[in-house]
């Protein structure tokens, strides 16, 4: 059978084997945790003051804006403060400090069946329970299944493809939870009314793979789609290409194809919801890397330092960098001393030779960068534009639909930093727009 895939792209060393098969444990529960109130558009007004006790799964912050999720803490306990904290993305946003109990208490809640839930219901507790894409963008979920008006879906595909090298974390759930990947499917196609879901995994995920297929047998209106093992295999847009034969256009949103793109964390953490009644307090995180004495697959609370997870993990060797994500698009961190947040996939750790950025050279000219381009773009040309801050070159090039995925990047001989330059003149170009 030929597996479907997308034109350009790269296949770096898939580096999974240290935990692909590690089954999902529970991280020890924090004693202390630092939840910001920005994971998901506009950020939240704290509903607690320092010296509130609150419980797991309470409500702390939330927001009258529309584009915005509301956060919950993840243990019980006491607030000790409300501070600025430095998030993974390396920017800065208040959060509320819980010392914690011990005791994990929790508030009351009630689940339900999905027959129970109304359509707007269902929007109504995608939004209640915090929910964003968690696969790294915190892009609000209630938001992304809300087609603005003359738009809709016929299809809902759950991107299981995980090719980001080392990280594992999306695996073992669809393994593990295979059942609940497919009550949220479900949930998608009810809230979207989509008449069509689709699950792509790539082929190096054989057992994701049998486990889904068996768990959706019967279902007249899913499909698992095995996948070329490629990255960015991931990305919305090459998804919605390498299964559904569409082009979502320059500056359009996968709503544009009539497609909903949502990641397997998040697809669990609405199944969840919905059977428990519980919010997005928690998530699966892979912490992994040669300095990681035991990598694992751990099911981590919202707010848990990074440093908690490493002297759990522990470490051999000396670290050379620490990063938030995977080696491709994966953000590097000036400290452990910052929270696990919805969108937290993996914590990566590399030796300092891993670790080394090699100098740039001048381009040759070679093309390897346009080849590799999952977009189509003209990497080589963006470089010197955004370099040069030819800004309107750079816009009519297209700078604005580069995904920053580093395929460029990697494949280049002379080893030039392609994503700082693009990332700086989709800045710009973006700036200079709102200013006219």
């Amino acid at each position: 059978m030929e597996l479907r895939t997308f034109l350009g792209g790269v296949h770096p060393a898939p580096s999974k084997e240290r935990t692909a098969g590690s089954p999902i444990q529970a991280a020890p529960l924090p004693k202390r945790v630092v939840i910001p109130l920005a994971q998901g558009g506009a950020p939240c007004d704290p509903l607690v003051n320092k010296g509130d006790a609150v419980l797991a799964g309470q409500k702390i912050g939330e927001s009258k804006a529309f584009v915005s999720a509301p956060v919950h803490a993840s243990i019980s306990g006491k607030v000790v403060g409300i501070e600025t904290c430095l998030l993974p993305t390396g920017r800065e946003a208040p959060a509320v400090i819980i010392e914690g109990d011990g005791a994990d208490t929790w508030v009351d809640s009630a689940g339900s069946t999905l027959e129970e839930l109304s359509v707007e219901s269902l929007r109504a507790l995608i939004r209640e329970a915090g929910l964003v894409g968690m696969g790294g963008a915190m892009f609000p979920t209630h938001v992304k299944v809300s087609p603005p008006p003359g738009k809709s879906f016929d299809s809902v595909i759950i991107n299981g493809a995980e090719c980001e090298p080392y990280l594992t974390c999306d695996q073992r759930l669809m393994v593990e939870e295979p059942g609940k990947i497919i009550l949220g499917l479900k949930a998608w196609l009810k809230v979207t009314g989509a008449k069509r879901g689709y699950i792509g995994i790539e082929n190096n995920k054989p057992e994701a793979i049998s486990a889904l297929k068996k768990a959706a047998a019967g279902e007249k209106d899913m499909e698992v789609v095995p996948l070329l093992t490629k990255y960015p295999q991931g990305s919305e847009k090459q998804l919605i290409k390498a299964i559904l034969g569409r082009e979502v256009p320059s500056g359009g949103l996968p709503v544009d194809a009539g497609a909903l793109v949502q990641n397997v964390g998040t697809t669990y953490a609405l199944a969840t919801a919905i059977e428990t009644g519980r919010p997005l307090v928690e998530r699966v995180v892979t912490v992994t890397g040669t300095p990681v004495k035991n990598p694992q697959n751990l099911r981590v609370r919202i707010g848990t330092l990074v440093s908690d997870l490493l002297s759990y993990c522990g470490l051999e060797g000396e670290v050379g960098k620490i990063i938030s994500g995977g080696p491709m698009m994966g953000i590097a961190l000036p400290t452990a001393d910052v929270p696990v947040i919805k969108g937290t996939s993996g914590i990566l750790l590399l030796t300092p030779e891993e670790a080394a950025i090699p100098p740039e050279r001048p381009c040759i000219r070679c093309g390897r960068c346009v080849d590799a381009c999952p977009i189509g773009l003209i990497p080589t040309f963006l470089d010197q534009f955004c370099r040069k801050e030819i800004w309107d070159l750079a816009e009519e090039y297209h700078v604005q639909d580069c995904i920053e995925c580093g395929s460029c990047a990697y494949v280049c001989p002379s080893k030039r930093h392609l994503v700082p330059a693009l990332r700086l003149g989709k800045a710009e170009v973006l700036a200079r727009r709102r200013r006219k």
